[in-house]
Parts: C-alpha cells; structure tokens; sequence
C-alpha cells in the first residue's frame, strides 16, 4: 500500500499547486513570461483555468485515492497523462517547475498502473 499512499499524497500535492499556478495566473498575468518558441498555445488566463481545474480534480482524486475508491485509480492515471501533458505545453512559461511535475506524474502513473492491486486486496481484508 506503500506506493498507493505515495501516489495519492503525490497527487494532492502536485493537485495543490497546479491549483496554485491557476489562481496565479488567473490573477496575476505578468508573473509568468512564456517565450515565442514555446509549445503554450493559449494565453496565460486560459492556462490558469486549465492547471486550477486539473489541479482541484487531482485533489479529489487523491484523497479518494487515501481512502481507498477504486474508481480513483482511474481518474488518477487520466488527470496524471494531462497534467503531463499540460506541463509539456506550459514548459515555455516555467520549465523548472514543468519537469518537476512530469517526473512526479510519471512517478504517480507507475505506482497506480503497478500497484493498484493492492489496494484492491486491502479493501478485502
């Protein structure tokens, strides 16, 4: 249960500042300075809609994940692959923190995919 317990707590947390970096770049438009070669495809407000939904999603599903739903390794893996994927866009606008996040995503896929059984077999016993 060791890796499922990392990935939930993994997934509240990067949910949390995904939710943090939306709310900056909502209301905060000059904190974030993309380059012109960069993948970001849309502008700043709509990437700070795009990380606060994903990150409030990953919050949720992380603390379902604590308690053991089933239904929230699924949900996990998805918003993991996107966040991965936005990251990957939003690279331009702060690369630092980009790799950080696909590492840990990557990180969270791995011990969901992996170890998502045994969450299944505590829920058992």
């Amino acid at each position: 249960m060791g890796w499922i317990w990392f990935a939930a707590v993994m997934m509240v947390l990067v949910g949390t500042f995904n939710a943090i970096y939306g709310l900056v770049a909502l209301f905060e438009d000059t904190y974030f300075t993309a380059t012109s070669q960069g993948l970001l495809v849309f502008d700043l407000t709509q990437w700070g809609w795009i990380h606060l939904i994903v990150g409030a999603a990953a919050v949720i599903a992380g603390f379902a994940l604590l308690i053991g739903a089933t239904w929230a390794r699924v949900l996990a893996v998805v918003l993991a692959v996107l966040n991965a994927i936005a990251q990957l866009a939003f690279m331009s606008a702060y690369p630092a923190w980009s790799l950080i996040v696909i590492a840990l995503d990557v990180l969270v896929i791995w011990a969901v995919i992996v170890h998502g059984d045994e969450l299944r077999a505590e829920s058992r016993d």
